[in-house]
């Protein structure tokens, strides 16, 4: 028994936009991002309730529709008209560590190549079909499953191919995808491909909250009566859905209206054109469900707060929003009724401001203030320089320092080969990349490797009779491909915040650096981490992590100042890694440390000689590393140097960090030679 989704309280906007695409599927989904514990599964479960049910062709496992069945469906031909059972519309949860064939169905390559059939078995594409395919956590799914979601809810089609042997199914369905953005953000490429998306939070008001909590008890407590009580409400929704369907082919999308929706995409200097296709189709769907024949103004304003936030965003690290102002600004200018002025502007008045969330269903998403870390001024505090291998007075605190502009990095990557999660940073074997040889399978064959099979069967085609051309294959020949790409790895930076790193525009750079290794992180589909060393002690300033969002404000909001505890921070990431090893096994770490190699500590000792010895830990470990040398000025001590001896490490300059850099050294080579 689900939760009745009339009785979820507020979650105004996230209702209407799943609303918008269970009446126009055409919209391309719903991506709904909000913190943990807001009801996001739970309302998005309760939506297949309300949608109509389904006619089905008796016995397809592709949920045919008896009025027009799919003529290349895998169990068809079906004959139109014929009569068929009526089911609900299904919801079907994909799971985040689903395989591909789980996701798109597979075929038997054994039998296709031995038998010669052409055995499919359906995927979770579907089951959705005529439903909801919900996928919870959706950003910490792989990008090409993620690809195949999108493209199959824009085609409506899914396909199957394995060596040359190919099927093809319906597949239209709406796609609803929940996301907690603590856990790491979508790629942009990937969030542009949502129709919709919206930001959902627990409510503040306490009122709000205790009525969620009452609704919650009393469904526990009875869930079948708790439903009874909401039937009617439910059944309205159901209505009204079907209605609002049935009227979407007569609404009409005026060259006015059709204006103010390029002239607001326009506006937010979105990249390229599905956000109009998308804001033109939600407005259409919300005028429909409005019971309106003809989109309006406000179906437009409501549809571009559900449209555009997700595609505002002009770098990994902006905070989806949208300008209410230039909403409003860009609606006026391009108003209908407005002919070009001949003189001052007279647009009469203030233009009317959206409705309320929920109100007659004209709910629209409420917009999001552009999020960020503003830099702090700058300090005016005494600029105290940490200290070196012997005792220096520590230095006061400064106020954080704003990162310098990041930059494009050379590639960092662990040696060897790995068998990670598939990514863009270091060499590993797995389930994509190129073939670089065959294998015999441990299983089911999921890559064949065709010359290796066939060089296997070549041998034994006397002894098996075979007189005339073909090649007889028997199951002990088959071979599977083995695939070499990219994966994604943890990076831990562990980053020098003492006073020994100098200068406000030295600590500024150095924080440019790290921002630019984090984008390359984010590019690259690793998990960060950060750890920092100040004053007396190291900090785990952010577990690992997705999210290189959160590990970006971190970094811009940390203060320096203090000694410089070098083997305090080499501990706390020895002591990280060995958890996370224990975590995620497969996933190898990148250890980044950021540091002018100092060390000094509270009381007198071998502050160098401890830093060492925390290094030779790491090392004995076989942690690939990386030390950033950000020592300055015409005299070097070369303590870094020495740090990245110990580590094993590979020792770089701040500025040979770039990638131009290493660029201008390569053609520096070749014209010495």
């Amino acid at each position: 028994m689900t939760y009745p989704f009339g009785a979820v309280v507020g979650m105004d906007d996230m209702r209407l936009a799943l609303l918008l695409n269970a009446v126009s599927p055409a919209v391309g989904g719903v991506l709904v991002r909000g913190e943990k514990g807001t009801a996001k599964s739970t309302t998005v479960r309760a939506l297949s309730a309300v949608l109509p049910p389904v006619d089905v062709v008796a016995g397809c496992r592709f949920a045919c529709d008896p009025a027009a069945p799919d003529p290349a469906c895998p169990d068809g031909p079906h004959d139109a008209g014929a009569p068929g059972p009526t089911r609900p519309a299904r919801l079907v949860e994909l799971p985040v560590g689903a395989s591909e064939d789980r996701v798109v169905g597979s075929l038997d390559l054994e039998r296709a190549l031995t038998e010669g059939v052409k055995a499919f078995e359906p995927g979770l594409l579907a089951a959705a079909h005529r439903g909801v395919l919900y996928v919870d956590e959706v950003n910490l799914l792989h990008d090409h499953l993620v690809d195949l979601l999108l493209d199959a809810a824009a085609l409506g089609t899914a396909y199957v191919e394995r060596e040359g042997v190919s099927v093809r199914h319906a597949a239209r369905f709406l796609l609803v995808g929940t996301m907690n953005p603590e856990e790491g953000e979508l790629r942009p490429q990937l969030l542009d491909r949502f129709g919709l998306t919206v930001e959902v939070a627990a409510p503040r008001d306490p009122a709000e909250r205790a009525e969620v909590v009452r609704r919650r008890f009393a469904y526990d407590a009875d869930p079948a009566g708790f439903a009874a009580s909401w039937a009617d409400e439910e059944a309205g929704l159901a209505r009204r859905i079907a209605e609002a369907r049935a009227r979407l082919p007569r609404v009409v999308l005026s060259d006015g209206a059709l204006r103010q929706v390029t002239a607001v995409c326009a506006a937010f200097d979105v990249d390229g054109l599905r956000a109009d296709l998308v804001t033109a189709r939600a407005a259409i769907a919300h005028a429909a469900w409005c019971g309106r024949d003809e989109v309006t103004e406000d179906d437009v304003r409501v549809a571009a707060r559900l449209a555009l936030p997700h595609r505002r965003r002009r770098n990994p690290f902006d905070a989806p929003g949208l300008d209410d102002e230039t909403l409003e600004q860009a609606l006026s200018d391009a108003r209908p009724d407005e002919d070009p002025p001949q003189g001052p502007d007279d647009g009469g008045g203030t233009p009317p401001p959206p409705p309320p969330p929920g109100s007659s269903g004209d709910g629209g998403a409420q917009p999001e203030t552009d999020g960020g870390t503003a830099a702090s001024p700058p300090s005016t505090a005494p600029r105290g320089e940490g200290g070196g291998s012997t005792e220096a007075a520590p230095a006061p605190d400064r106020a954080a320092v704003a990162p310098a502009d990041p930059f494009r990095t050379r590639r960092l990557e662990v040696p060897g080969i790995g068998a990670g999660v598939a990514g863009r940073r270091s060499r590993a074997r797995g389930d994509r990349g190129r073939v670089v040889g065959a294998t015999r399978p441990s299983g089911t064959v999921t890559r064949l490797h065709l010359t290796g099979t066939v060089l296997a069967a070549a041998p034994h085609q006397v002894a098996r009779g075979r007189t005339g051309p073909g090649l007889r294959i028997a199951r002990e020949d088959l071979r599977q491909a083995v695939l070499e790409g990219r994966e994604g790895n943890l990076v831990l930076f562990v980053v020098d915040a003492s006073g020994s790193m100098g200068s406000r525009s030295r600590m500024a750079a150095v924080k440019g650096a790290v921002l630019s290794l984090l984008l390359d992180a984010y590019q690259r589909r690793d998990k960060v981490g950060l750890v920092t060393f100040r004053g007396t002690e190291a900090e785990l300033a952010l577990p690992p992590t997705w999210s290189v969002e959160a590990a970006a404000a971190r970094l811009t909001g940390l203060p320096t100042g203090g000694r410089t505890p070098l083997a305090a921070g080499l501990l706390r990431a020895h002591e990280t890694l060995r958890v996370e090893r224990v975590r995620d096994p497969q996933r190898r770490p990148l250890l980044v440390v950021v540091t002018d190699g100092r060390a000094t500590g509270a009381r007198g000792g071998d502050h160098l000689g401890q830093a060492r010895r925390a290094a030779g830990l790491l090392a004995a470990d076989r942690t690939a590393a990386v030390v950033v040398d950000c020592e300055s000025g015409p005299v070097r001590l070369g303590l870094a140097g020495a740090l990245g001896t110990a580590l094993g490490a590979q020792t770089l300059r701040l500025d040979e960090l770039a990638a131009e850099s290493l660029a201008a050294t390569v053609r520096s080579v070749r014209e010495a030679a």
